[in-house]
C-alpha cells in the first residue's frame, strides 16, 4: 500500500485501537523535568567546570536541579570505541543521578554510535544477526543494562527502546520498509518485555522525532499498534529549527495523547544562545526561529514556550538535550574520535564557552 493510502486508513481506524486518553488531571503539569547530559560524565573526567547563576562551581547536576531539573536523561551505546555512554559508564553515573534525588531515563540507542532519524546502526557484535537472533540480541542487552542498575540500586524510571526511530532501527532488518511493521514491532517487543520483567514499573518510551506532522506520528504509531507492541509514554522530538512552529507540535502531542490512551513526552529539544562557534568543529545549529534571538534571553523564552505548548497540549515532560554540552577541549561529537573531534552543541547548551549557568534557563511543572 502506497504510504499516502495508508495514512488515510490510519486515519480512520476502528475505535478497538484507539483508547481514552490519561485522566485530565495529568494535563497542566509536567512531572518529568528533564536534561539529557550524556556528555557531562567525559566533560567533568576532563576537568569541566560549571557555574551557577551567581558564579558559583558547583556540580552540574546540582545546578540543574536548582534550575528545576528532577529528571536526567542517559543514553547508552552499546561498544563504543571512546568508552564513554557504554554500560559501565551508564552504571557509574546513574550512581551520581540517583544519589542527587534525581530520576533516571536509560535512552538504547542500540548501536555503538548515535542513532538517530537518518542512521540507525546496528553495533558491530550484532553486524550479521538476522532479525531472529536481534530479537534475543535486543532484549538480553536491554535486560543486562537495567538489571545491572537495578542490583546497584538505581533501577532505571524509564528507558526508551530505541532513539528517534521514525522509520525503524537496528537497520535494515530493523526499518519499516514497505510500510512493513513486522520486523520493527519484534524488535520493540522485546525490548518492552525484557524492561518488565527487570522491572514492571519502569515506564517504556518510543521515541520518534515527528512532533512536526501529526500524519508520520500516527503512521508510525498505529503501525506499531496494529502489530501489538505496547509501550507506556511516547517520546517526540522538537526543534523549531528543524520541526517547525509550536502550533503544530501542540496538535500533535495533543492527537498522540487522545489517539493512543498514553502519556506523552518532549524527549528532545534544545535552542541556540547564539551563532557564534567556539571550537574547529562547525555548529549543527547556525539559526534560530522568529521571535527567539539568539542571546541567553531569546534560548530560555524559547525553552519556556516549548514547556508552556508542551503542557498545555497535555505533556508530561520535556528534556532539554544537552544543556551542560560546552565546548571542553577532547568531549567531540565522534565516538571513534572523542578527542580529536569537536562540539557542534556549544552554542545549544545552557552553559557559556566558560561553563557559566545562563541565567535566566528554568524548568517548570
Amino acid at each position: 500500500m502506497a504510504k499516502a493510502a495508508l495514512l488515510a486508513a490510519a486515519m480512520a481506524l476502528p475505535a478497538a485501537l484507539l483508547t481514552t486518553p490519561p485522566p485530565a488531571a495529568a494535563l497542566n503539569s509536567l512531572s518529568m523535568l528533564g536534561a539529557d547530559v550524556s556528555t557531562a560524565q567525559r566533560a567533568l573526567d576532563l576537568g569541566a567546570t560549571y557555574y551557577d547563576a551567581n558564579g558559583t562551581a558547583k556540580d552540574p547536576l546540582d545546578i540543574l536541579k536548582s534550575a528545576g531539573v528532577n529528571y536526567v536523561r542517559l543514553r547508552v551505546w552499546n561498544n563504543p570505541a571512546s568508552g564513554y555512554n557504554n554500560k559501565a559508564k551508564v552504571l557509574q553515573y546513574a550512581k551520581t543521578v540517583k544519589a542527587k534525588g534525581l530520576k533516571l531515563l536509560v535512552d538504547f540507542h542500540y548501536s555503538d554510535t548515535w542513532a538517530d532519524p537518518g542512521k540507525q546502526y546496528k553495533p558491530a557484535a550484532w553486524s550479521s544477526h538476522g532479525i531472529g537472533q536481534l530479537q534475543t540480541d535486543v532484549y538480553d542487552y536491554t535486560y543486562d543494562v537495567c538489571n545491572s542498575l537495578k542490583a546497584q540500586g538505581t533501577t532505571p524510571d524509564s528507558v526508551q527502546i530505541g532513539n528517534e526511530i521514525n522509520v525503524g532501527m537496528l537497520w535494515d532488518d530493523g526499518k519499516v520498509i514497505n510500510n512493513d511493521f513486522t520486523n520493527l514491532s519484534l524488535l520493540l517487543k522485546s525490548g518492552y518485555n525484557a524492561t518488565k520483567a527487570c522491572n514492571s514499573g519502569t515506564k517504556v518510551i518510543i521515541h520518534t522525532a515527528d512532533a512536526d506532522s501529526d500524519a508520520n506520528a500516527r503512521w508510525f504509531y498505529d503501525g506499531i499498534k496494529a502489530k501489538g507492541v505496547s509501550w507506556d509514554i511516547t517520546g517526540l522530538s522538537y526543534y523549531c529549527m528543524w520541526h517547525g512552529s509550536m502550533s503544530t507540535m501542540s496538535s500533535v502531542v495533543s492527537d498522540m495523547r487522545s489517539r493512543y490512551g498514553k502519556d506523552v513526552v518532549i524527549a528532545e529539544t534544545a535552542y541556540p544562545f547564539t551563532a557564534d562557534n567556539a571550537d574547529s568543529t562547525g555548529n549543527s545549529v547556525t539559526s534560530g526561529c522568529s521571535g527567539y534571538p539568539l542571546t541567553w534571553e531569546g534560548q530560555a523564552a524559547n525553552f519556556t514556550d516549548v514547556q508552556n505548548t508542551a503542557r498545555s497540549a497535555g505533556a508530561i515532560g520535556v528534556f532539554y538535550w544537552e544543556p551542560t554540552w560546552y565546548a571542553v577541549p577532547g568531549n567531540g561529537w565522534d565516538p571513534a574520535n572523542i578527542s580529536g573531534s569537536g562540539d557542534g552543541w556549544d552554542n545549544m547548551a545552557v552553559f557559556d564557552w566558560t561553563g557559566h549557568l545562563n541565567p535566566n534557563i528554568k524548568w517548570t511543572s
